[in-house]
């Protein structure tokens, strides 16, 4: 049973709760964990886990707390039965449910869409940090955030739905990037330009290709959301940056001839970067390159910046 127990942190996860909540509802009603190994700490077993998945289910559904603790202590069915509890339980309504399906993406996925559906923004942030501090940028990117910014978009699409929880959530991410990058700012000149094409608004991506390029110990600079080409190009002559990359979300933003201006600016970067789902292959000038992924978008730019300083060192 030890190798299943788990910890008060990994327990909110998978909730997607905060910790402070786990302790309030061990204090209060009693649904702590049950497994003591002495010299540790107490440990959430399955059945514990069980219980407070009853007990989060009921209370973001408008159950009492105290109310929803009685149901989770008794037996172990998933919802209680009691008419007069069921009726008070909310039934989908036009956003589809109360749930976000984020696929195959793991635990902490699940619990950081729950706490996006409860606007439940310390859990949101809790769940952020502590993947970021434990996988870093770029995993933290591609199996939390991606996944759980991709079904809230799909149901926003699908249902016109869940504006509230898709600010939240943007807000909650922008931050916990800007935390990031800040705990490991780089030294020396910044090399990589980032910035959105021309009317892109979607910037988080560039935002976490920028806590990543931190990470990594890359300077750039950013200029964050809807920049004119010309003002583009302009950055480019006055700062010249050895890449510069460009992000486009939709194919309403992915002009080409944004790129083909970067090319052709008296100061050319030496890599220029489209990155995103918005560009197609085959439109792309040539000698523009379309990384797969936000790890070889950063790999690429610190090679080339690692190329442009041994080469002025040499």
């Amino acid at each position: 049973m030890a190798d299943e127990a788990l910890s008060a942190g990994a327990v909110a996860r998978r909730l997607g709760v905060a910790v402070t909540t786990l302790r309030t509802w061990h204090q209060r009603y009693g649904l702590g964990p049950s497994e003591h190994i002495p010299g540790h700490h107490r440990r959430y077993t399955p059945s514990d886990l069980a219980r407070l998945e009853i007990m989060r289910r009921l209370t973001a559904e408008g159950v009492s707390p105290a109310e929803a603790a009685r149901w989770a202590r008794q037996a172990p069915d998933p919802l209680p039965t009691d008419p007069a509890v069921r009726g008070r339980i909310r039934t989908p309504g036009r956003d589809g449910g109360g749930t976000i399906p984020v696929g195959r993406a793991g635990p902490a996925a699940r619990g950081l869409a729950r706490a996006a559906m409860r606007l439940d923004a310390a859990a949101i942030s809790e769940t952020i940090a502590h993947t970021l501090a434990a996988s870093g940028v770029v995993a933290t990117w591609d199996d939390l955030l991606r996944p759980v910014l991709a079904a809230i978009g799909e149901r926003h699409a699908t249902t016109g739905a869940l504006i509230d929880v898709e600010h939240l959530v943007s807000r909650c991410v922008s931050e916990a990037l800007a935390t990031a990058a800040r705990a490991t700012p780089p030294s020396g000149p910044a090399r990589i330009l980032l910035s959105c094409a021309d009317e892109e608004q979607h910037s988080l991506p560039l935002e976490a290709m920028a806590a990543a390029l931190a990470e990594a110990g890359v300077s750039y600079r950013t200029l964050g959301a809807r920049v004119p080409a010309a003002a583009l190009v302009e950055a480019v002559a006055r700062t010249g940056p050895a890449a510069v990359v460009l992000w486009s979300h939709t194919r309403a933003t992915a002009d080409p001839a944004q790129l083909s201006a970067l090319l052709a600016a008296p100061r050319r970067p030496l890599l220029v970067l489209a990155a995103g789902p918005g560009w197609r292959a085959d439109t792309l000038p040539a000698g523009v390159v379309r990384p797969v992924d936000l790890a070889e978008a950063v790999s690429l730019a610190a090679a080339v910046r690692d190329s442009l300083d041994q080469s002025r060192a040499d």
